[in-house]
């Protein structure tokens, strides 16, 4: 069986090779390069050495970030898949994250189940995305019930979750609005009730999955 191929772009030298040891015990799956940072990933790919299945990209490093490296690969390597990996529950970071072409997210201190699971998802589906937007998600109309979802909501609703998927804090989506900070509070609430997520980031990550917005 042809193995799954690995980038880590960590510059935690340790957290990258304990990765590459849980990788290794992994059916399936084979670590190609261990990299220091962004820059580190562009001179990879500009040697012409071999694209993977799949990169592990940190979110905080030095010389090239994350976003930077998004940034990158999206104008050069639009078809890398990358899964985002990140010490922080940053939600600001995660969504710029996300809006530049990561296929998901994962906080680092994920249990090695769920690590394998999210890579098989990514590399296989395309996505990873977790909780209940799982659940709502999986069925094959996954996007004619985002849609009549989405439908339902009032202009003003509709409106503020596209600003959502922007990177504005909610201060700002108020301010765009014209509406005070508690009444943005409500139409968060409605619309993370009716697309069944919890979060900001899981909300941005379901209008990517579903295609609802051009983000």
């Amino acid at each position: 069986m042809k193995k799954k191929t690995i980038v880590i772009v960590d510059d935690h030298l340790l957290f990258g090779q304990s990765l590459e040891v849980l990788i290794s015990k992994f059916e399936g799956y084979e670590v190609l390069a261990i990299l220091n940072n962004g820059k580190e990933l562009t001179q990879y790919y500009l040697h012409k050495r071999k694209t993977p299945d799949l990169v592990l990209l940190d979110v905080k490093m030095p010389v090239m970030d994350g976003v930077q490296t998004m940034q990158w690969l999206k104008e050069n390597k639009p078809e890398q898949k990358v899964l985002a990996l990140t010490m922080e529950d940053d939600e600001s970071t995660i969504i710029k994250m996300l809006r530049g072409g990561a296929k998901g997210y994962l906080l680092k201190d994920v249990n090695p189940e769920s690590f394998e699971f999210a890579m098989k998802m990514v590399i296989e589906q395309g996505f990873y995305w977790n909780g209940k937007m799982e659940s709502a998600m999986r069925n094959s109309d996954e996007f004619d019930t985002a849609r009549k979802k989405e439908k339902k909501l009032t202009d003003k609703e509709r409106l503020f979750l596209q600003l959502s998927c922007s990177e504005l804090t909610y201060k700002e989506i108020a301010a765009e609005m014209g509406l005070s900070p508690k009444t943005i509070e409500n139409y968060r609430e409605a619309v993370f009730k009716r697309f069944e997520v919890r979060t900001r980031v899981g909300l941005v990550i379901y209008c990517i999955k579903s295609n609802l917005f051009q983000i």
